[in-house]
């Protein structure tokens, strides 16, 4: 558990066990805790994985600035250079997969597979959350408590079928999901990076070998989205898990990881 200096900021970042690096970028308002622990346990076993909190985030500094997804790619490109990572595999998560989008479109250099799970490439091309899920992103932060916030979040991070079944799971994620809580005020530049963020256009420039990952269910970023990435990634493989939220890697973790071991090979 470290920090190391990055640009303007320090990252704090955490690296699990050796061999080939796995740079894994988690999304909007979550820190590395977010990850589940059985999913690192077993990459570790085979690849060094390197865990950080984004800007704004977690225990890395939170400067009151405009933030953006161009942003945070920079500062994860920033942050394998102070560990002197010359090329990963990369893996982002919801607005991290946002993150990896760009930086595999700014330093395609760096990364030698991509996988893309829970995103959208942004703008007009995008299919966005419903009404009633933009409620409960939108809501200010300021007015509620930090577990009350993460409690509000549930419905839309994970399926009806695993709330239920699974009690004891989502009350630990709950309670990993206060340690490190987002501020109100970083909560809100981030959101303000993931609306105005716009890969679309670009992404067919994206040549490197990518792997989609989604869940039917998820209903924080609709499957839509995964379907509208795989086309513009011209080598892109497209896996929609069917009775997934929007965190595969907490309701399948065993399916999600034989899909991700396969595809690193």
């Amino acid at each position: 558990m470290s920090k190391i200096k990055v640009s303007d900021i320090e990252i704090y970042y955490e690296i699990h066990g050796e061999g080939f690096p796995v740079v894994m970028i988690h999304g909007f308002s979550a820190n590395l805790d977010w990850w589940p622990q059985s999913l690192i346990n077993e990459l570790s076993k085979t690849f060094k994985v390197i865990l950080f909190d984004n800007r704004g985030a977690g225990r890395t500094d939170k400067p009151d600035m405009e933030y953006s997804i161009r942003l945070f790619a920079d500062d994860t490109a920033g942050l394998m250079d102070a560990l002197n990572i010359k090329k990963a595999f990369i893996i982002g998560l919801s607005m991290g997969g946002m993150i990896a989008q760009e930086l595999t479109l700014n330093y395609p250099e760096k990364v030698e597979k991509l996988i893309l799970c829970g995103t959208s490439c942004g703008g007009s091309k995008a299919i966005t959350p419903s009404a009633e899920t933009m409620k409960i992103i939108m809501r200010d932060r300021d007015a509620i408590a930090q577990e009350e916030a993460i409690r509000e979040w549930i419905p839309i991070l994970f399926s009806k079928d695993f709330i239920m079944n699974n009690p004891g799971y989502i009350e630990n994620f709950v309670q990993r999901g206060i340690i490190a809580p987002i501020p109100p005020y970083n909560y809100r530049l981030q959101t303000k990076a993931v609306f105005q963020f716009n890969s679309g256009r670009k992404l067919k420039g994206i040549k490197t070998s990518t792997l989609v990952l989604h869940g039917k269910k998820d209903i924080m970023l609709p499957p839509e989205n995964a379907e509208i990435i795989s086309k513009l990634i011209s080598d892109a493989n497209l896996h929609i898990f069917d009775e997934i939220g929007h965190l595969i890697f907490s309701e399948n973790p065993e399916e999600a990881l034989t899909i991700i071991m396969d595809f690193l090979k």
